[in-house]
């Protein structure tokens, strides 16, 4: 066992070497943790911002003012006051986002018990914008028609809804992107590292040099696997510190270390499968064609980006095989949430068998690749 441990040591200290070497690679690496993780935080908008709104006014009544002055920012830029005759050429041309039709005697029909019908013209080419911010104009109209018509009505309603938002109070969503970006580049580089090592070895030639060394199938895939691992893991570790706590102010409420250690355990479970991967192709472009599908749907179906309640049933079981998933819920709980080593044990405990049964299934196939190239 202490030969192994040596072998697996020494070999992994070439490979580290290796990689630190490789400029191009660490200046990759470097960008995906860094500038790459602000722009997805920063860039990708899932809630709605400053969205431009055009107001056609027919009614010109206090009602018709009030429902103005209710769209404000945050959410919405100060509407604009335009003509019917203008709303089709500004949706086409996409100045605005959402143009509301207010009819004449919107107020006075309101007043005598009629059901005027408001028109909200929705540029919904931006998805996410265009269903969020038709829910809010709603309530935003439906809100301001009661307090203008029946202000006792606002004050005598029987039930009041109070609504607290734990852990993301005002729903930030650069701080729900970028953990998630963070979590995604662990994923890509975890596949592609290891891979390539893998396969740079028999392109090279280099896995020759291997074959005639007192080592075994095991002791290079986990050289490998520590060594690409660690480099990650170290890039992931200054991420979370001086990208997202730092520069984009995103609050951590849980334990780094203990988040790095859960790291390390999905980082042995994708490295496995990684090398299992490589395995199975000829050449660095084989490789690429197999992870980049393999990173897609582990990427998809975590729960980083749609909810697991969501998916079928069938679907649901299917995934319990993907460390994705159970990395993701561990991530969410102890950086969002907070959560101890008691609440995610469990996925932990996942995480080391899928890794163990990746490596299990990997290492046969790496032996046969060995003796194929002898």
């Amino acid at each position: 066992m202490r030969r192994w441990l040596a072998a697996v040591f020494h070999l992994g200290i070439k490979e580290l070497a290796s990689v630190l070497a490789d400029k191009v690679l660490m200046v990759f690496i470097v960008y995906c943790f860094t500038v790459s993780v602000y722009t997805v935080a920063t860039g990708v908008k899932t809630d709605v911002s400053y969205a431009r709104v055009a107001i056609v006014d027919a009614d010109r009544s206090a009602l018709s003012h009030r429902i103005r002055d209710a769209l404000l920012p945050p959410y919405f830029a100060r509407p604009d006051l335009i003509d019917r005759a203008q709303v089709d050429p500004a949706m086409d041309e996409g100045t605005y986002a959402f143009v509301l039709d207010l009819p004449p005697d919107l107020e006075a029909d309101l007043r005598r018990g009629h059901q005027p019908t408001i028109q909200l013209n929705i540029d919904a080419t931006a998805m996410t914008m265009a269903g969020l911010g038709s829910a809010y104009i709603q309530a935003i109209i439906n809100q301001e028609v009661v307090a203008a018509l029946n202000p006792q009505a606002v004050d005598a309603t029987p039930v009041k809804l109070v609504t607290r938002t734990y852990f993301n109070p005002n729903l930030e969503g650069m701080w729900f992107q970028s953990v998630m970006a963070v979590i995604q580049y662990i994923t890509i580089l975890a596949l592609l590292l290891v891979g390539a090592a893998v396969i740079r070895e028999r392109e090279h030639g280099t896995i020759e040099h291997l074959l005639v060394m007192p080592v075994g199938a095991s002791e290079i895939a986990a050289a490998k696997i520590w060594a690409n691992g660690l480099v990650i893991l170290v890039a992931t570790g200054l991420s979370l510190l001086f990208v997202v706590q730092l520069w984009l102010g995103v609050p951590i409420e849980g334990s780094i270390l203990l988040f790095l250690a859960g790291v390390a355990l999905y980082l042995f479970a994708v490295t496995s499968m990684a090398i299992l991967l490589a395995t199975v192709t000829r050449s660095m472009a084989q490789f690429s064609l197999v992870a980049i599908p393999v990173f897609l749907v582990l990427n998809m179906l975590s729960g980083a980006t749609s909810p697991l309640e969501s998916m079928p049933q069938v679907l649901r079981w299917l995934i319990q095989v993907s460390p994705t998933m159970h990395f993701v819920q561990l991530a969410q709980a102890i950086l969002y949430r907070g959560a101890g080593l008691s609440a995610v044990w469990p996925q932990m405990l996942i995480l080391s068998g899928l890794g163990a049964a990746f490596l299990a299934v990997a290492l046969p196939q790496f032996r046969a690749m060995l003796a194929r190239s002898q």
